[in-house]
């Protein structure tokens, strides 16, 4: 397991009261205490308390739910016009037409969207979606020339994959758009500094725990 040698930083949930429901894929439900076997449980406030929280503040699972662990997944090294070994050899041409970024688009962002929808592949790849994330973990490294890793940049990336959607509504929140994956879920979600990544020009990892879960 990689040791964080810089700054270890934890990305508090935003504060909700003691409502607790589900949301994504599932049902929603509310209650305190220990989860029914094939219960998945989010810890986030009513969707009329919190129409657009960021994150769960944690997951009750039961003890039926199945899950599945992804290993750590970084962005892949799409963009040949770029040297090698450089962050930016892994903006996706796909998502940024000639590797080349819009103003107020950063490299952390950038990599976050590329890590992110190689995420989605390796989750489609064994039945599931975005969607059936229930807990996150990304490994972030400071961008060349910066003392601190890109925490807004990636939050940006973030919210074109999830947490999204109005819990109210059902819609897709103006802000945001436009998503690459409409999703309403909000997992659970730690962020952690790190000196260095094992791939040369990874500036995001991302590792998630998913649940199979009745649509």
């Amino acid at each position: 397991m990689r040791k964080p040698t810089r700054r270890l930083t934890a990305v508090a949930a935003a504060s909700s009261l003691a409502t607790l429901a589900i949301t994504g894929s599932v049902v929603a439900v509310t209650g305190i205490g220990a989860p029914r076997p094939q219960e998945v449980r989010f810890n986030i406030a009513a969707p009329t308390q919190a129409p657009d929280p960021f994150i769960a503040n944690g997951v009750a699972v039961g003890n039926q739910v199945p899950l599945y662990f992804s290993s750590g997944i970084g962005p892949g090294a799409l963009n040949p016009a770029a040297p090698a070994g450089t962050p930016e050899r892994y903006i996706d041409p796909a998502q940024f037409p000639g590797g080349v970024l819009p103003a107020g688009v950063t490299v952390t962002e950038a990599q976050g969207m590329n890590a992110m929808a190689r995420i989605r592949e390796n989750l489609e790849s064994q039945g599931l979606s975005l969607s059936n994330v229930i807990s996150m973990r990304i490994y972030l490294e400071a961008p060349p020339g910066t003392e601190r890793a890109d925490y807004n940049g990636w939050n940006r990336a973030y919210r074109k994959w999830m947490a999204n959607v109005n819990r109210v509504t059902g819609e897709v929140i103006p802000a945001y758009t436009p998503v690459e994956f409409a999703n309403d879920t909000r997992p659970s979600r730690t962020n952690l500094e790190v000196d260095t990544l094992p791939v040369a020009g990874w500036l995001v990892e991302i590792e998630v725990v998913a649940a199979y879960t009745k649509r």
